[in-house]
């Protein structure tokens, strides 16, 4: 007889309501219980295992190795959209990333417990995916980002924001490379830095769309601030590092350089290989609102394909993310996506829980309809959602930005209205 017990998760004092999860214990084997599953699934009945040795801690992952919670639809064709560019079973990495050092603010690292606490796995399971949890690829540290030590270059906390970009790399190269699907949840963006490193070494042809109300192109030789976060996108781009200079130069980055001598996980780039890089054609910006000097000359001399918040006023949604998708996929159908989300694209109106907000952003349907289309493409392969951070608003507006998040992962994994 199988025993089900229940497990109330608090929200640690945030004000956001307790979730309550149902775990089953292993008194029944995996094998055995998929086939009851295909069994139940054949007579019309949606439900789904979940294995019960998740450990507590942390993100509540614990150290839990390749957790697989298996699709309700393992034995249906309810493929639609395809994600064509996956191996099947179609199988999504959720890859929790709770960093905080990439900016001045605490509470970027309470993202990735939330949206799992809210249900994430198993909305996501109930979309057709086979979900492996990943574990945590960075513990939470009691120290403040502000407190750490300033790197000689102008990148606040480099070794910090790029040993845990590193262990993020190993683990989307290699999920990558076993044709799953690396979804990333920040913590603040500079974890995109390891997220489209992994990928981009995987599937060096991937084309990017980057939902923000920012560029995140600088460098440390042009920043104004010095904060990590706004600098994902210049460290990988073809061009915008100075000549003579190296992004391997930069405490916590070596493994960017080209004298990289290897580790687990992580090989030196041998016969000719070169670090990931992104070229300028290679990526559309949409939603841009607030960008730096330097960024705008920036993307006006490298001719980078990019959508403000203008445009959108001028052409509509619909048209820019049509114009993006064909921008990407016009020299190859078959193209790898990467969507990068940052969760300040949206008007703080609909998510005022994140650290840089700016009026003026996406509205809640358009937020949905950039996921849905980009979805829609058949595609994607890989994601992140950034920036959530519950402590910068009062309960309502945690819970509706918390909310939020979780709507526009499942859209851009497969959710559709009808």
């Amino acid at each position: 007889m199988m025993a089900i017990s229940r497990l109330n998760v608090s929200s640690r004092g945030l004000g956001l309501s307790n979730v309550t999860s149902t775990f089953t214990s292993n008194a029944i084997s995996l094998p055995s219980c998929q086939s009851g599953l295909r069994n139940l699934t054949r007579r019309g009945l949606r439900t789904s295992c979940v294995l019960s040795n998740a450990a507590s801690g942390g993100s509540g992952l614990g150290n839990v190795k390749d957790q697989i919670l298996p699709s309700v639809h393992d034995d249906e064709d309810v493929r639609s959209p395809s994600f064509r560019t996956l191996r099947e079973p179609r199988t999504v990495s959720l890859i929790p990333c709770p960093m905080t050092f990439g900016q001045p603010f605490t509470g970027t690292d309470m993202g990735p417990e939330l949206l799992m606490q809210k249900g994430l796995p198993s909305m996501l399971s109930n979309l057709g995916w086979r979900v492996d949890r990943v574990p945590e690829v960075l513990g939470k540290s009691p120290t403040s980002p502000t407190s750490t030590p300033a790197s000689s270059f102008n990148a606040k906390n480099s070794s910090l924001v790029g040993t845990g970009a590193k262990e993020l790399a190993k683990i989307c190269y290699s999920k990558s490379e076993e044709g799953r699907f690396p979804l990333t949840l920040g913590g603040d963006h500079s974890i995109s830095l390891g997220s489209l490193a992994g990928v981009l070494r995987s599937r060096p042809n991937t084309g990017v769309i980057w939902v923000d109300a920012h560029a995140d192109l600088n460098t440390p030789w042009i920043s104004e601030s010095g904060n990590m976060h706004g600098m994902p996108v210049g460290l990988l781009m073809e061009g915008m590092v100075p000549e003579g200079k190296s992004v391997g130069e930069i405490e916590g980055l070596n493994w960017l350089s080209e004298d990289w001598k290897g580790e687990d996980g992580w090989p030196a780039y041998t016969n000719g290989e070169k670090p990931p890089t992104l070229q300028p054609s290679s990526i559309v910006y949409v939603g841009l609102r607030d960008v730096d000097k330097e960024e705008r000359e920036a993307i006006k001399s490298l001719n980078i394909k990019y959508y403000s918040m203008y445009d959108i006023d001028r052409l509509g949604i619909g048209t820019v993310m049509e114009k993006s998708v064909e921008h990407l996929l016009k020299d190859d159908p078959d193209r790898p996506l990467h969507l990068s989300y940052d969760i300040d694209a949206v008007d703080p109106g609909q998510a005022p829980a994140t650290g840089t907000t700016v009026r003026g952003g996406l509205t809640y349907r358009e937020a949905h309809f950039v996921a849905e289309r980009i979805a829609n493409s058949g595609n994607l392969a890989s994601a992140d959602l950034v920036e959530l951070n519950p402590t910068l608003s009062d309960e309502t507006g945690a819970e509706e930005t918390v909310d939020l998040g979780l709507q526009i992962l499942t859209s851009m994994m497969g959710k559709s209205i009808i």
